[in-house]
């Protein structure tokens, strides 16, 4: 099996293509559109051109077809005449669902997850992120092999194996199965070399920028480290996450950029991108950005502390932080301020603005996991202040009556650690 045979179905370039949403009697008309407007520019960033929006409001969903037979008649004779040859909904559908939709609309149907995991081969760059999408769309395209490939369901035969009674069908699946064990293999391997680099960075303060997508984390990235991450605005622009030290006031802190968050995020994906956002586990500090611009933030804060507790990642210290404030006039903005929880700070990580109050904060937040030490050892301790060197932050060392004099910075968790060893090369910890 090559591996385009198994990529998921997605969008081609400059595609027409029909948004389909679904309200249910409780969900809000408001919170509906606002999902439509942001499929429609998921859309867009995979390359296609959304021609036509139908939304339809359902107390139970439709097994067959999500949305109901007089609405694939409404759908079906506006694809004809706007000429679409794509329909994408806003939720995921059964593959039974999308096999019934695909004939009666006579074109290609796409679900949410289909949609996302599309724009992800996309933008995928690296070695582990390419390996994670290729692991995330197998495990998505699993259990829909029987309404892709029809073909697939011919009992295998032919000379010398007629008879054998495995269908193509279950061969294929078992070739899937097969792949998706070696792409779990290769990701641990990846782990493994991640795991080794974080190793030798122990001694510098970690932060994690998270959030929703397009919340503004590359351009942070970019300001306070010199990087030179792109940026676009647009959803998922960046898919490969980055780790750089901070530049000039900066230069104590570890930055870890990481894959932006979305509503509906396939648990294909989330599956998948643990490994990535294993960065994420190892930072002293998950600062959270939200774009405050942005109509519906306060619901993108909410997906963003749902998907990090999927990940296991909501036990970690959180500083959250608003962004894109020179997008707002300074009343709103004020008018924000008073109604904010305390420790929220607000920022523009295009023009620097509230910089100086974020750079305090991580460094209150940074010395709160840390202890100061200092360290007098005798000639021969080698091994011990190489240890010194490597899991704390070495802040001076001097040479006073034949010992090394070092003070350092360490984390509470290395701090009993060095202090042992210190004591066992002769030395005096305090």
């Amino acid at each position: 099996m090559t591996r385009d045979s198994v990529v998921t179905k997605g969008v081609r370039s400059r595609e027409r293509a029909i948004l389909v949403g679904i309200r249910g009697p409780r969900t809000p008309l408001g919170e509906v559109e606002e999902h439509l407007e942001e499929l429609a520019r998921l859309t867009e960033t995979a390359g296609g051109t959304v021609v036509g929006t139908f939304l339809q409001e359902k107390a139970r969903r439709d097994p067959a077809t999500a949305v109901g037979r007089g609405k694939v008649e409404e759908i079906l004779e506006a694809r004809r005449k706007l000429g679409a040859g794509l329909v994408i909904f806003d939720e995921d559908l059964t593959p039974a669902q999308v096999r019934n939709l695909e004939r009666a609309l006579e074109v290609t149907v796409v679900d949410r997850s289909g949609l996302i995991l599309d724009i992800f081969a996309r933008r995928a760059r690296s070695r582990e992120a390419k390996v994670q999408v290729e692991l995330a769309q197998l495990r998505y395209l699993l259990p829909r092999l029987a309404r892709r490939w029809t073909h697939l369901e011919r009992q295998a035969g032919g000379i010398g194996v007629r008879g054998v009674g495995e269908t193509q069908l279950e061969t294929d699946r078992r070739l899937i199965q097969q792949r998706i064990a070696h792409l779990v293999q290769d990701l641990k391997r990846i782990e493994k070399e991640r795991g080794e680099r974080r190793k030798r960075r122990r001694e510098t303060a970690k932060v994690a920028l998270v959030g929703y997508t397009n919340a503004g984390k590359s351009t942070l990235l970019n300001r306070l480290t010199g990087a030179e991450a792109h940026v676009e605005d647009r959803l998922f622009a960046t898919l490969d996450p980055l780790v750089r030290q901070g530049k000039g006031e900066w230069e104590r802190f570890l930055f870890i950029d990481t894959v932006g968050f979305i509503r509906k995020l396939p648990p294909q994906l989330v599956a998948s991108f643990r490994s990535t956002l294993e960065e994420a586990r190892e930072a002293d500090l998950l600062l959270h950005l939200v774009d405050l611009s942005h109509p519906g933030h306060e619901d993108q804060m909410r997906t963003t502390r749902r998907v990090l507790g999927d990940l296991g990642l909501d036990d970690r210290p959180v500083l959250t932080v608003f962004n894109k404030l020179d997008r707002l006039d300074d009343p709103r903005a004020q008018r924000r301020k008073e109604f904010e929880a305390p420790g929220v700070l607000f920022i523009s990580a295009t023009t620097g603005l509230g910089l100086g109050e974020l750079r305090r904060a991580l460094e209150e937040a940074a010395d709160e996991g840390t202890v100061l030490g200092e360290a007098a050892l005798p000639p021969g301790a080698g091994s011990t202040i190489a240890r010194i060197h490597s899991l704390a932050k070495v802040l001076g060392s001097r040479l006073v009556d034949g010992k090394m004099e070092i003070r350092y910075r360490a984390r509470r968790e290395d701090a009993g650690i060095l202090a042992k060893l210190i004591r066992e090369a002769g030395g005096h910890p305090s």
